[in-house]
């Protein structure tokens, strides 16, 4: 690749990383704050209001707001009309949401045995509407590259929700006092982008019927897969919620803390593969497409393997710093969510996209799905909170499992070959030994936990850095003959274009 096509992918992805990454850090401090002012019934009620927007969220877009990647940079000449069709979509949707929550208000509230639901689904609902509608927002942007405007929109967006959360809730107290800022925030959000996009489009902002229908045509069966994804990712927490009161469902939520970081790195990731498999038209080659997957694999190992296991070893210290010593009983239920983010090392979505499997994919989401309907049950009986997560990795792994072995055939691999098993034992063998020292220091340290956290986390990562440096120079070492062609996952050739893949090329 030049180094001109090279820059042009690699600059705004890093823009738009760096956006995300203040965003993510932004939301991610939100529930840490309001668990020290909430008590843990209400607390409980927070994240119950928002597993329903997150849910309804995920599915009310119709893949209308995602849709516009591909029409924009397409057809910018109707980019108006494609973008005035989205708005109008996105508005009918929400308020159709908001109508759903005020008309099935008791239903949730006794579907989910928590009263204090009543006094706050009808103003999630408006919240929910406000943000549908600006879901199009930062994705005009990107689809113009705009990305320096994106990645500062990104950023200073979730800043401000972030500060129109939290500031109401220690201020006036009380969870009403949260969501009214949510609305708030929305309100200024669907403002900002609309003078925004009025700005750049003017009168060319108009919808178009006949290009309305092609865009649902192009964006329903998107919305289709990602609807199956949005709620066998949220069942779990729905039936923990339905079984348990508003207190132990905050147990739960806390154990399964989303660790932005992973999505981040994992996505980055998969997105520079499938870019640079399209690109060089390296699907049609096997080989030279194995090799990029392993690669990929590799460097995605480096990072995951060793986050999933100082997570678990630090995971009282880091439930207890976040979120205080009164979720102490969240340790076993974040342990157990902690092996959920190593299936994300093989990124198998991305390798099956890149070969449009798009139909394996949505049968793969629809076993995942009924597993977990299947399992929940059963597992919750027998193993309590944890055993609602249990299943939610069993689930995920077999699916995992299943691809792998679908790609294998694509790639007329065999099972030796279809994964780099050398490297990612390896790398999980250093991931492992590091671990040895924070260990013991976070179970013989007497000082506060947040000193432990921060000083066993250094620890760890400065040891695993030492053992991988170390094993990468044995390997140079050996003979050329003997040794693999990327060491840990650090540097490859894939035919004749070397690929750096990481987080922003």
């Amino acid at each position: 690749m030049s180094r001109f096509t090279r820059d042009s992918i690699s600059k705004p992805a890093f823009l738009l990383v760096v956006g995300r990454t203040i965003g993510f850090a932004a939301s991610f401090i939100i529930p840490v704050l309001l668990v020290r002012t909430f008590n843990q019934a209400e607390f409980g009620t927070y994240k119950q209001l928002f597993l329903i927007y997150g849910t309804l969220y995920g599915l009310a877009q119709f893949g209308m707001a995602e849709s516009l990647y591909y029409f924009v940079p397409r057809k910018p000449q109707d980019a108006g009309p494609y973008i005035a069709n989205t708005l109008i979509t996105l508005a009918v949707a929400g308020a159709a949401c908001l109508g759903l929550l005020w008309f099935a208000e008791d239903r949730i509230v006794a579907w989910l045995s928590n009263p204090q639901l009543a006094d706050h689904v009808v103003l999630l609902g408006a919240f929910l509407m406000l943000m549908l509608i600006s879901a199009a927002f930062e994705i005009v942007m990107v689809a113009r590259k705009q990305h320096l405007t994106a990645a500062w929109t990104y950023g200073a967006s979730d800043v401000a929700r972030t500060i129109l959360l939290v500031i109401p809730a220690f201020v006036q107290g009380g969870l009403r006092a949260v969501v009214w800022g949510g609305v708030a925030f929305g309100a200024v959000r669907v403002t900002a982008m609309l003078y925004w996009l009025w700005r750049e489009y003017g009168a060319d902002l108009r919808p178009n019927r006949s290009l309305w229908k092609f865009q649902l045509a192009y964006a329903l069966p998107f919305a289709l897969a990602v609807g199956i994804e949005v709620l066998q990712a949220n069942l779990h927490s729905y039936v923990v919620a339905s079984k348990f009161d508003a207190a132990t469902f905050a147990i739960y939520a806390v154990g399964c803390l989303q660790i932005p970081l992973v999505d981040l790195i994992t996505t980055s990731a998969a997105n520079v593969m499938m870019v640079k498999m399209a690109e060089d038209g390296l699907h049609e080659h096997q080989n030279t497409a194995l090799e990029l997957w392993h690669h990929t694999m590799s460097r995605l190992a480096l990072l995951i393997f060793p986050l999933a296991v100082v997570l678990m070893i630090l995971s009282r210290d880091v439930i207890i710093t976040l979120f205080t010593s009164t979720y102490v009983a969240s340790v076993p239920i974040f342990m157990a969510w902690t092996l959920t983010i190593i299936p994300a090392v093989f990124c198998v979505d991305a390798v099956l996209r890149a070969y449009a499997q798009t139909r394996f994919l949505f049968a793969m989401n629809a076993i995942r799905l009924g597993l977990v309907v299947a399992l929940i049950s059963w597992c919750l009986s027998t193993f309590g909170l944890v055993g609602a997560v249990l299943v939610t990795l069993l689930a995920t792994t077999a699916v995992r499992i299943i691809s792998i072995a679908r790609i294998a055939y694509l790639l007329r691999a065999s099972a030796a070959g279809i994964l780099p098993w050398r490297h990612l034992g390896g790398i999980a063998l250093c991931a492992l030994c590091a671990g040895v020292p924070a260990y013991w220091l976070s179970r013989t340290s007497t000082m506060p936990r947040p000193v432990v956290l921060v000083t066993a986390g250094a620890l760890y990562w400065a040891v695993y850095a030492a053992i991988v440096y170390a094993a990468f120079r044995f390997e140079r070492r050996q003979p050329r003959v003997l040794r693999p062609r990327h060491a840990f996952g650090v540097g490859a050739k894939v035919g004749t274009t070397n690929v750096e893949l990481g987080t922003g090329n």
